[in-house]
């Protein structure tokens, strides 16, 4: 059997528009979890989350984070007033949006514990957000959260 160079122009053709809305339906159906849905706003904020990094790496006693079994144990300096003690903790899961979580600051004797029962196991980006007064601190580190029993 004789193919003419008509015919294999258009099979090449056509496997080449076939393999295009293979690649198309395999994107559409991707999912893609955004880091946040406000860039603008986060872009405008980056100098200052810069020097709320360099305060806290200032501190000379830092706030420390404990993963165990039961929770999350965060420890804010002593030299700290609680009530002064203000701000947010976020749990930013990377493979999934659903994940995340956040959590006021609200300590007893300058720590805070974060119950992982209802979070699902994986990794997060421990994101601590906090104020003493009117001076604002960023702390941060990747965590490992699993449900050993």
């Amino acid at each position: 059997m004789k193919i003419n160079w008509g015919v294999g122009i258009t099979a090449l053709y056509m496997g080449f528009v076939a393999m295009i809305l293979v690649l198309v339906s395999m994107s559409i159906r991707q999912k893609i979890d955004l880091v946040t849905e406000h860039y603008y706003e986060e872009e405008l904020g980056f100098q200052e989350k810069i020097d709320k990094k360099q305060r806290s790496a200032a501190l000379a006693d830092p706030v420390k984070w404990e993963v165990q079994n039961e929770g999350i144990k965060i420890v804010f300096p002593g030299n700290v007033t609680e009530k002064d003690l203000s701000g947010e903790i976020k749990l930013y899961c990377p493979s999934n949006d659903k994940n995340d979580g956040k959590f006021k600051i609200s300590t007893q004797n300058h720590t805070q514990f974060i119950p992982v029962t209802n979070i699902p196991a994986g990794s997060y980006h421990l994101q601590i957000d906090w104020k003493n007064k009117e001076q604002a601190y960023w702390n941060e580190d990747v965590i490992v959260i699993s449900h050993k029993k």
